[in-house]
C-alpha cells in the first residue's frame, strides 16, 4: 500500500485514537436522538465507525444535514444515519436513521466518541529546559526541547509539545494543551484551553509615540487572560494588553490566522475565522461571529450575537443581533440591494435602447 492510499474509513490509526464497535442504542443515547428503522432496517446493530454517505457501509454511521445531499442519502450503504427529523422520511430501507433536532451536534458527539483525542503522555523529556522556581503539576506532559521560565505555573494535567517556550509567570490551567511551537509571555491561561502550533500570546501591542527623533515605544503593561474552554488556532496572534488585560472570553473559538490587538475584549463563545484583524480596544460581546478576512478598527463595540461578514470592514459599532457586510460594514439587506443597483447602472445597453 503507498502512502497516499486511503484507509476505509475516517481516523487513520496512526494518527488518531479509534475505539469501538458500538451498539446503536449507546449512539442513540449519547446524541440523544430517536431510532428510526427502515423497513429491511435490523432491530439491533453494532457499529464500528464513522464515514461520508458515499463511501459508508452498512457497519458505519454517516451523516446528513443539508438537503444538497439528498441524492447521496438515497444511495447510500450505511447502516446508520444521523438527520434532522425533516429528512426521516427518505431514509433508505435497510438503515436505520438517528434523528435528532440537532444532527451536526449529534454527530460531533458520535465521532468523539469513535475516536475521542490522543490521551496526553504525562512526563518530562530529558531536553525540556525549566526553571528551578517554575511550579509543574501531576501529569503533566513535556515534550523535547519545551523551555518553561521563572515562576511559570503549569497544572495538572497539561500536555505541552515540542519546542513551546512558557515565558516568566505564565500561568496555564489544568487540562489545557500546548502545540509546539508556540509562545506564551504575560498571559494567564485558563482551563481546557487549546492552543495550536505557531501561535503567539502576549507579545507588545502595536503602540507608539512619535518624538522629534522618530517612534518611541509605548511600554505594555498589560497582559493575555484566556478563560476556560477556549481553542486558538495556527499562528494566531494575540498581543497583551497596553494598560489592561487583553481578554479572550470562554468558550470561544479563533481560527488559524487571526490577529487579535491590545486591549481588545472577547465576549463568552465567539467565532473569529481565518485572517480577520480586530484592533486595540474594540470589544466584541457574547456568541459573536466575526467572519473570514474582516477587519475591525479599534475604539468599537460590536453587540451580542451579531455577525460580521467575510472581508467586511468594520468602523463603527454594529448592534446587538446584527449582520453586516462590506466595506464600509452595513446591514445585509442594504448592502445586497447597493449591489443591485449597481450592476443594473453598470449594464451596457442594448443597442435597442441608443437608437
Amino acid at each position: 500500500m503507498s502512502a497516499s492510499t486511503p484507509t476505509s474509513l475516517p481516523g487513520d490509526s496512526r494518527f488518531f485514537t479509534r475505539l469501538g464497535p458500538f451498539p446503536i442504542e449507546e449512539l442513540a443515547r449519547l446524541a440523544d436522538a430517536e431510532l428510526v428503522f427502515g423497513a429491511e432496517a435490523p432491530k439491533t446493530l453494532s457499529l464500528r465507525g464513522v464515514a461520508p454517505l458515499q463511501a459508508a457501509t452498512r457497519a458505519e454511521v454517516s451523516f446528513l444535514d443539508n438537503r444538497r445531499y439528498l441524492p447521496l442519502l438515497a444511495d447510500t450503504q450505511a447502516g446508520a444515519v444521523i438527520l434532522s427529523p425533516v429528512f426521516a422520511d427518505k431514509l433508505p430501507k435497510h438503515a436505520i436513521g438517528l434523528v435528532s433536532k440537532t444532527p451536526y451536534l449529534a454527530w460531533a458527539r458520535i465521532a468523539a466518541h469513535f475516536h475521542p483525542k490522543t490521551p496526553s503522555r504525562p512526563g518530562i523529556h530529558p531536553s525540556a529546559v525549566i526553571d528551578e522556581t517554575a511550579k509543574i503539576g501531576a501529569d503533566v506532559q513535556i515534550s523535547p526541547f519545551v523551555v518553561i521560565g521563572p515562576h511559570a505555573e503549569i497544572e495538572d494535567g497539561v500536555a505541552i509539545d515540542t519546542h513551546a517556550v512558557i515565558g516568566q509567570g505564565v500561568r496555564i490551567g489544568a487540562q489545557s494543551r500546548i502545540g509546539a511551537h508556540v509562545t506564551l509571555t504575560h498571559s494567564l491561561i485558563g482551563s481546557r484551553v487549546t492552543l495550536y502550533p505557531g501561535a503567539r500570546i502576549g507579545q507588545d501591542g502595536f503602540g507608539f509615540a512619535v518624538g522629534p527623533q522618530g517612534f518611541e515605544t509605548v511600554p505594555q503593561l498589560g497582559r493575555v487572560v484566556i478563560e476556560d474552554d477556549v481553542e486558538i488556532g495556527a499562528n494566531v496572534t494575540i498581543d497583551r494588553g497596553s494598560m489592561r488585560d487583553t481578554l479572550i472570553g470562554a468558550g470561544t473559538r479563533i481560527d488559524n490566522l487571526v490577529q487579535i490587538g491590545h486591549n481588545a475584549q472577547l465576549g463568552r463563545c465567539c467565532i473569529v475565522v481565518s485572517q480577520a484583524g480586530i484592533s486595540g480596544s474594540t470589544e466584541l460581546g457574547d456568541f459573536v461571529t466575526i467572519a473570514a478576512q474582516a477587519g475591525l478598527i479599534g475604539h468599537i463595540k460590536i453587540g451580542d450575537k451579531a455577525r460580521v461578514g467575510a472581508q467586511c470592514g468594520v468602523m463603527s459599532d454594529v448592534e446587538a443581533g446584527a449582520d453586516v457586510i462590506g466595506s464600509p460594514a452595513m446591514p445585509f439587506r442594504e448592502f445586497f440591494r447597493n449591489v443591485a443597483v449597481l450592476r443594473k447602472l453598470a449594464k451596457k445597453p442594448d443597442k435597442s435602447d441608443t437608437e
